[in-house]
């Protein structure tokens, strides 16, 4: 369903290009390559209207990330600081690893 062009892993740091987050930066708390969507931490909040139940006993409104489309998020490079695009390379081993187009350094997730 996919399009197959989510670069994203997981405790990504990244910029909000588009939409009512725009300039926000935060991280990636979890990834969903089936619709090419990410949550990212304190951005898109959103109201929920909850009934009491066993987690939650009291019920009432809470506050929760929504997925955004990875169109509207830039990956962050480490060595430039900056929103970056990134493309795909092998090494020698045959392993591949995320490139920023700006300064040519690998981008790994901050695990």
């Amino acid at each position: 369903m996919g399009a197959g062009k989510n670069y994203l892993k997981l405790n990504d740091k990244v910029e909000v290009i588009a939409g009512k987050d725009k300039g926000r930066v935060g991280k990636v708390i979890k990834v969903y390559p089936d619709s090419d969507k990410a949550k990212v931490e304190k951005i898109n909040i959103m109201k929920r209207h909850t009934k009491p139940n066993m987690k939650n006993q009291q019920g009432g409104i809470i506050e929760i990330e929504a997925p955004l489309h990875v169109s509207n998020l830039m990956l962050i490079c480490s060595k430039c600081a900056k929103a970056v695009r990134v493309k795909i390379s092998r090494l020698e081993d045959g392993t591949k690893v995320r490139v920023c187009k700006k300064c040519g350094e690998t981008v790994e997730a901050n695990a």
